[in-house]
């Protein structure tokens, strides 16, 4: 097993050495000029000046020997520095990535512990009125956009009855500390994690839904039956846990497709994390935050397949990898 990690760990080097080329060369191919649209506005900045911070950012050398030199600083662990902001990148995803994991990981939380129960049951009840109230619902929250989703929350439960902020993490001026403070920030969360968690359920309903059918139908299900076991221990003691198995494999995955799909989510809740800030430096083509966020989330994805692995030892020890 050990043989099979070290095997993986290092075709995800070559993954990841892959996506930095990859993104590195369609973000600097894009059209626009970042440093000549935040300096050509203001009154008295020169041609000269303009072509002078380039240099001192390395931009005015060819795309090729930028990227050289980008992956000699990322080798230090120097992300590069935010044209937006003029700070190193490091630093502003340090302060932003907490934000974002939180936002995430409640909605992954969330959407794992209402998926599962939701999923067995409408599998054993299946085309039952349950059942397909289910997988009619399963299929509107995997088709409906997130930002519609989030409008219609914020229309009902933040502008209509008050009982949510519409955007934000914290209340502004406030001096909360301890659990005020971590209730203020769940308050102001609802929202967003609804939205992430409600639409990642559906597909997880789907996948435990499919998975248990596919269970219940196997020989030592029949048997346990066959013993007098009740239906309760046959379903959630011996098809569960296997049935959980194929969804296991998507688990490790979700947190860094969360990561990702919470850009639009953070930008209409205007939470302060990483998916608001990508959007900030895409629209500002600040080619460094837009990398490093990038190689962040592509990290994310290889240590979730990794931990994909890992958590299906864990499930089924019959499982060897080699």
């Amino acid at each position: 097993m050990l043989k099979y990690f070290v095997k993986r760990i290092m075709m995800s080097i070559l993954v990841l050495f892959g996506i930095t080329v990859i993104v590195f060369f369609l973000i600097h191919w894009a059209p626009g000029d970042p440093i000549q649209a935040m300096y050509n506005n203001i009154p008295g900045m020169t041609q000269e000046q303009i072509d002078a911070k380039k240099a001192s950012m390395g931009l005015d050398k060819p795309v090729p020997v930028q990227y050289v030199m980008y992956m000699k600083n990322l080798f230090k662990g120097d992300l590069g520095m935010s044209i937006q902001y003029n700070r190193p990148v490091l630093d502003l995803i340090g302060e932003r990535v907490w934000n974002t994991f939180g936002l995430t990981f409640a909605a992954l939380l969330l959407s794992i512990l209402l998926a599962i129960p939701v999923g067995v049951l409408s599998a054993t009840k299946k085309y039952s009125a349950f059942d397909y109230i289910v997988t009619t619902l399963a299929f509107v929250g995997i088709s409906i956009p997130s930002f519609f989703f989030g409008f219609i929350l914020i229309k009902i439960f933040a502008v209509d009855l008050g009982w949510f902020p519409t955007a934000g993490m914290q209340t502004a001026g406030n001096t909360f500390t301890g659990l005020d403070k971590i209730m203020d920030i769940a308050w102001h969360g609802a929202l967003p994690v609804t939205v992430l968690a409600l639409i990642n359920m559906a597909s997880y309903t789907r996948y435990v839904r499919s998975s248990i059918l596919d269970v219940i139908r196997q020989d030592y299900i029949r048997t346990a039956r066959a013993k007098g076991l009740k239906e309760k221990v046959v379903i959630y003691k011996h098809a569960l846990r296997n049935g959980l198995i194929p969804v296991v494999t998507i688990i490790g995955s979700s947190l860094a497709y969360l990561f990702s799909g919470s850009l639009i989510t953070e930008t209409i809740f205007s939470w302060p994390g990483l998916g608001k800030m990508i959007y900030g430096a895409t629209t500002a083509r600040d080619y460094y935050v837009m990398m490093g966020i990038n190689i962040f989330v592509a990290v994310l994805v290889v240590l979730g397949q990794l931990l994909s692995d890992a958590l299906l030892v864990l499930v089924d020890p019959r499982i060897k990898f080699k």
